[in-house]
């Protein structure tokens, strides 16, 4: 899982194995008639999942860094998987390997200047974009809101102009939110998803660039860039087409107040007669990459989708040469999804295959900013999204999270109410009936400091309004170290969690209708 430093603006001790076992309960007593999951459900075992996290978490795949030789052998590992298995590529031309590029952008250097007044690049504002030229006027437009019957943008004319816009959303004189009729706060004022909006609503309107006024976060994003100037570090990013030269730059209240002193009080957009010269330069390395993705296809509704997906990728080589295995970080979610795929192969040789489709997805790139399910949403997603039923994601289910209290036989889930009940209540359901799970929704909380429901790759589909369940076991002392080795997993609970995630994707391909979206985000 990636740590959350950076989203949008683009700046960019655990219990092992010897514990007790979770217990079996009737496990060994199950209906053998292959009408039951179950059957299909017992081929997922702790022994099967063992062997393939020795292998893909071992010193020959060196961490499996995004791009790097570790990261190839990885990606070959799972393409052969796929075929032993006998379930084909999702791409037309049956590759298995969606090509995902991307670049390193080198921290930028220049900087800005207003009215004949110049302030640095990580000083004054922030960014990654290279951008060029110079404005006679910026176009202050508030909040950058536009819902509804509110907009920020009535009767401005923003093309091909730079935009002067600032954090937070409107109030009314009560003090409520007007975009909710309360004092509930909007998706506007939320930091991992406002500034993304407002780049997506300036873009559609034709804009140039973005001088965005956030500073209550903008000492947090300096310190930042200041750590990536000193140690010579760039970002990983999507490579993208440069040549509509579109920049968004963060800035301080110094630059902002320059621009407009009244900015904090002053919510009226209009032109500013202000001259604006823009002069940074940045220089980009490629890097090569792929998703993995297969497919299953359903024997009754071919044309909508389930997603499972994980992350392919870990964090690499240290700089003293110390492996990051990343036995829990992902590989206990690659080798679910394995263990996954077979158990439906089985059920569908066995004549019982999914209604629905099921896409086995393993992403790359998540620990450099969930590049890889972006790509896949955002850029080339392989099936439409419209008839994408749903993403169950897994990251990280092989351990126990020493700060929680309470039975091991637990596992944090996260997102599976925000955009629809019903497939909250089917997990619910699906667990009670099969697995017995503690399911602990202690980081679903809105205000949870550690955000993450914005820091794995179901949020790319979520953002989407395609329910999502995450499945996580928290953090522990080795996580994104080189001790989260393949011999600190808790195999049977690693084997029970994964269980759970196939009888939810069985019930979601199943069911007669699809997962009803009943909390749409605009």
């Amino acid at each position: 899982m990636k740590k959350l430093i950076i989203l949008a603006i683009g700046l960019a001790m655990a219990c092992n194995s010897s514990q007790t076992t979770v217990s079996d309960g009737d496990k060994n007593a199950v209906n053998k008639s292959t009408n039951s999951p179950k059957t299909f459900a017992e081929t997922i075992t702790e022994s099967e999942l063992k062997d393939h996290l020795y292998t893909y978490a071992s010193d020959e795949f060196e961490g499996r860094e995004t791009g790097q030789p570790g990261q190839k052998k990885a990606v070959e590992y799972l393409k052969a998987q796929y075929e032993k298995m006998g379930i084909p590529a999702a791409q037309k031309n049956g590759d298995y390997f969606q090509k995902v590029p991307l670049q390193v952008s080198q921290l930028p250097v220049g900087s800005l200047t207003v009215d004949g007044k110049e302030y640095p690049l990580g000083e004054s504002f922030l960014t990654f974009s290279k951008a060029q030229g110079t404005f006679n006027e910026i176009v202050y437009a508030g909040y950058g809101i536009e819902e509804g019957r509110y907009s920020d943008y009535k009767n401005l004319d923003v093309k091909d102009k730079v935009i002067l816009i600032k954090s937070g959303e409107p109030v009314d004189a009560n003090g409520n939110y007007l975009l909710s009729g309360s004092t509930e706060k909007s998706i506007w004022s939320n930091m991992s998803e406002s500034l993304g909006k407002r780049l997506e609503l300036a873009t559609s309107k034709g804009a140039k660039g973005i001088l965005y006024y956030d500073e209550s976060n903008f000492s947090r994003f300096k310190s930042r860039f200041k750590w990536m100037e000193t140690n010579d570090s760039g970002r990983m990013e999507l490579a993208k087409d440069d040549s509509d030269g579109f920049f968004n730059f963060l800035i301080n209240s110094t630059l902002a107040k320059a621009i407009l002193p009244t900015i904090v009080s002053d919510h009226k957009p209009r032109k500013l007669s202000k001259k604006i010269t823009i002069d940074v330069e940045s220089d980009n390395d490629e890097i090569s990459s792929e998703n993995v993705v297969a497919v299953l296809k359903g024997s009754e509704k071919p044309d909508e989708y389930v997603v499972i997906s994980s992350h392919l990728d870990h964090i690499g080589i240290t700089a003293d040469g110390e492996i990051n295995n990343g036995a829990d970080d992902d590989g206990s979610g690659t080798v679910a999804l394995l263990e996954i795929a077979q158990a439906f192969k089985k059920a569908a040789d066995a004549g019982k295959g999914p209604k629905r489709s099921i896409v086995f997805l393993h992403v790359t790139g998540e620990e450099k900013g969930l590049l890889g399910s972006q790509y896949y949403t955002d850029v080339d997603p392989i099936f439409p999204l419209e008839n994408t039923v749903a993403n169950l994601n897994i990251d990280m289910i092989g351990r126990i999270d020493p700060k929680r209290d309470g039975e091991r036989n637990y596992i944090y889930l996260i997102g599976s109410d925000k955009l629809s009940t019903d497939l909250h209540e089917l997990s619910e359901e699906v667990n009670n009936k099969y697995t017995q799970i503690e399911l602990d929704y202690t980081y679903n909380d809105e205000n949870d400091p550690n955000r993450f429901y914005y820091r794995s790759d179901h949020y790319n589909f979520a953002k989407n309004n395609i329910p999502i369940i995450f499945y996580f076991n928290g953090t522990h002392d080795d996580y994104h170290r080189p001790g989260d080795t393949p011999d600190k997993i808790n195999y049977d609970l690693l084997e029970n969690r994964t269980r759970l995630v196939f009888y939810t994707a069985w019930e979601v391909a199943n069911r007669d209708q699809r997962v009803v979206v009943d909390k749409a985000s605009k």
